[in-house]
């Protein structure tokens, strides 16, 4: 890189207009040059997966005629049909059902649970507690309308203390009563490890060589295209996740999907819609440009997200604070934590992300009572998509260990930016010291 003659490239003027001092911009340029190699395997997911989308979207043939708008019923709506086929390629699953009308990744969940479940049925998660907002959806938390109100009754095995899954505990917990299985891949608002795809495809294979009949449903929120396998390949029944987080790659204003055995996305459709009408209706309102470009930039999206996620792990890890993935550990999502001890931590990190955005980089994210969430909680998100959390983002539960949730960025270098920003906020905030930035050597 050219440099002037004040010795600073014109990528370092820019970070130092935009507020990140030359202590943070050289200790994050340390740790990106040592992970050169990290950020090769990235790439090559990235293009495994593009070009995946790619034969997807071919195979399909799709054509701009299934970028058109339909309102009102959407009967024979032609782009949404081939949306949906090419979502069932590439998960290589029997069907898919993505629409607009699927609100949130917690929507898409809920819908696929009440659909497939009955009263008197038994749903079981056999890795410990689900993500915070599902709490309600199954009636965990008491809430109108949750699976408990109908009859629903749920179960729980925790993972053991190592993070592996406790298949004693498991076989015990499954009666003639189960009918389903809930598999969260991510880690939520808690440090356990994030499911790989293997190790769920070794967990469904258990569980239906106990009873072949159960369905087994993964949330794959934030996992998508974070490696080349996916769990509707090792297994899983249903595979349900948001619009707003990786596949819509940055594009897809809102939706979620659900992917799997035909039988249960059928079921799907009429929870979504109504008996007797299910996948037939649904209007798409000019969503479907968006929903199959992002899907196309989806691997590139991700794989920024990825390095992102990456270099998060490694900055926070060489200044002493526990997070989870470590620095060297693989990945299989977005999602990096890290954990300050104090809220005050949690609060600067936040502040961070927020002053590094493109949108409301002016605002000052502050905790707040938000709806779902049994203790405050902060979110830093200056997102073209209200909401999503592909773009650069950032949320945490003001609540011991004070544990902040990093992900997103729709480029690296957008990511690599809002990571010093924390930095720069923790270093203001005297929570870091100019002395734990010095050069390692």
């Amino acid at each position: 890189m050219m440099k002037n003659r004040d010795n600073k490239t014109p990528g370092e003027k820019m970070y130092k207009k935009l507020g990140v001092s030359e202590p943070v911009y050289a200790f994050g340029a340390e740790v990106e040059a040592s992970l050169r190699e990290r950020f090769d395997r990235v790439d090559e997911v990235v293009e495994y997966n593009q070009l995946k989308v790619l034969g997807a979207m071919q195979e399909n043939r799709v054509s701009d005629i299934h970028f058109a708008a339909s309102t009102g019923y959407g009967y024979n709506d032609l782009g949404r049909e081939t949306l949906e086929a090419v979502y069932a390629s590439v998960f290589q699953a029997e069907a898919a059902l993505v629409r607009p009308q699927l609100t949130c990744g917690t929507h898409a969940l809920a819908v696929a649970l009440s659909a497939n479940l009955r009263p008197g049925d038994e749903l079981l998660s056999p890795v410990g507690k689900p993500y915070d907002t599902l709490e309600e959806v199954i009636g965990i938390r008491p809430s109108k309308g949750s699976l408990a109100e109908y009859g629903v009754r749920y179960r729980q095995v925790d993972l053991m203390e190592d993070g592996s899954f406790d298949y004693e505990g498991i076989r015990s917990a499954i009666t003639d009563k189960t009918k389903m299985v809930t598999i969260q891949r991510s880690k939520g608002y808690q440090t356990r490890p994030t499911l790989s795809v293997d190790a769920i495809g070794e967990l469904i294979a258990f569980i239906k060589s106990i009873r072949s009949d159960i369905i087994c449903m993964v949330d794959n929120c934030y996992g998508e295209f974070v490696g080349t396998t996916e769990p509707t390949q090792v297994g899983a029944d249903l595979c349900v996740g948001s619009l707003i987080k990786n596949p819509g790659g940055g594009l897809a204003p809102i939706g979620g999907y659900i992917v799997g055995k035909q039988e249960y996305i059928e079921q799907a459709a009429y929870r979504l819609t109504s008996p007797g009408l299910g996948r037939e209706v649904g209007a798409t309102l000019g969503v479907l440009g968006s929903f199959f470009q992002g899907l196309f930039l989806a691997p590139s999206v991700v794989g920024g997200a990825l390095k992102g996620a990456i270099f998060a792990a490694n900055v926070y890890e060489r200044l002493g604070f526990l997070v989870s993935p470590d620095g060297a550990q693989p990945r299989h999502d977005i999602i990096q934590a890290v954990t300050f001890g104090a809220p005050e931590g949690v609060i600067a990190f936040c502040q961070g992300i927020q002053a590094a955005a493109p949108v409301d980089s002016y605002v000052v994210p502050e905790p707040w009572a938000m709806p779902g969430y049994d203790s405050d909680v902060i979110m830093a998100a200056g997102a073209f998509v209200s909401g999503s959390s592909i773009e650069l983002s950032a949320d945490g539960p003001i609540k011991p260990p004070y544990t902040v949730y990093f992900q997103g960025g729709l480029t690296w270098e957008h990511a690599k930016f809002g990571i010093l920003m924390t930095l720069q906020r923790l270093l203001e905030a005297g929570m870091i010291s100019r002395g734990q930035l010095e050069p390692s050597s």
